[in-house]
């Protein structure tokens, strides 16, 4: 049987040294993949005066599968987000946010396993009728919800609850003010949860479900909202676990999908060791669940606990004092 090929896009900062450790430990794991790098990015401009450049898009269409370190796009140069383009590039319609505790980590709670589940390419990233009046004094951006996109994302919401047997899922909105658009996905998530009776609904306004995840986050199980509420609630998700560093995200169409560490580049870190590889570790065992490979996903995911856990070798913002290579030969050590 031929090897699995995986695009692996490094990134910029951090990113090389992050990907580094989750390849090495998908190897040490015995996952067996085939690798092809691909540049996006800064690291791709300045190489090759293109942010995404050809080659890049080409290998993602070829292997549809992709695992991506974390990528800058200049700030106020008029360049368009790289994360918003391959998603609709690409119809990455779902952006699935998962954040489950980890003992040992500096936590404020210790019993969180939350999947956010976002829309990926409408709402007020599709990036339509921005525009600034000719003063500076008057600034537009149009919000565009289809009921196909909204059906989509919340059958995938469903299902995914469904097939990993969680209880309930949260439909969260504005659509007490933003009556036409949040009402649309309002409308449209009730009528596909008729469809899943075995599964417990709730609807609940944004601004209230951020009070909640708070005070409350025990209660949640599976949120499903529009684009830019999700993008607000996954992070504050992340901070209920310990913050971005262990928090992965994945972006799934209906044939390929990018699996990413969800937080920044860290330029000031990079090249330092320093950095902590849980996000894209993570990144990587959300991969091989999609893949089917559910039990060298379960023998990686226990190893990092483990690891975190016994505060072996840990990085900083673990409370330990070792770097990134540590860390990796921590988790690999746990793999046999």
């Amino acid at each position: 049987m031929p090897k699995r090929t995986i695009t692996v896009i490094p990134g910029d900062g951090i990113g090389p040294s992050i990907i580094d450790s989750a390849l090495k430990i998908l190897d040490k794991a015995g996952c067996d993949f085939e690798y092809e790098f691909a540049d996006a990015g800064l690291a791709a401009l300045e190489k090759q005066g293109e942010l995404v450049p050809q080659r890049t898009l080409d290998l993602i269409e070829k292997n549809r599968i992709t695992l991506k370190g974390p990528l800058t796009t200049p700030v106020g140069e008029g360049f368009t987000s790289i994360n918003v383009s391959l998603r609709k590039k690409f119809s990455l319609y779902a952006n699935v946010r998962p954040v489950l505790s980890f003992k040992g980590t500096q936590a404020r709670y210790d019993n969180i396993d939350i999947i956010t589940v976002r829309e990926n390419t409408e709402g007020m990233y599709s990036g339509l009728g921005q525009k600034v009046s000719e003063d500076g004094a008057t600034a537009e951006a149009t919000s565009i919800i289809t009921r196909q996109g909204a059906e989509q994302i919340t059958t995938f919401a469903y299902e995914l609850a469904r097939k990993e047997n969680r209880k309930k899922v949260t439909i969260v909105h504005k659509a007490n003010i933003m009556k036409s658009t949040s009402g649309l996905f309002l409308k449209v998530a009730r009528e596909v949860s008729q469809r899943y009776p075995d599964i417990e609904t709730e609807e609940m306004i944004v601004d209230a479900t951020c009070m909640k995840l708070v005070m409350n986050p025990e209660n949640f199980d599976v949120l499903v909202t529009t684009n830019l509420f999700g993008d607000i609630l996954s992070d504050l998700c992340a901070g209920l676990v310990g913050g971005l560093g262990m928090a992965p995200g994945a972006n799934i169409g209906s044939d390929a999908a990018i699996f990413e560490a969800v937080h920044g580049s860290a330029p000031d870190i990079a090249g330092k060791n320093l950095a902590n590889p849980t996000s894209v570790i993570l990144a990587s065992i959300q991969m091989l669940e999609y893949l089917g490979m559910a039990d060298k996903a379960e023998m990686i995911r226990s190893a990092v606990s483990a690891v975190i856990e016994e505060g072996d070798r840990t990085t900083r913002d673990l409370g330990g004092t070792h770097g990134t290579t540590d860390f990796t030969q921590a988790v690999m050590d746990r793999l046999g």
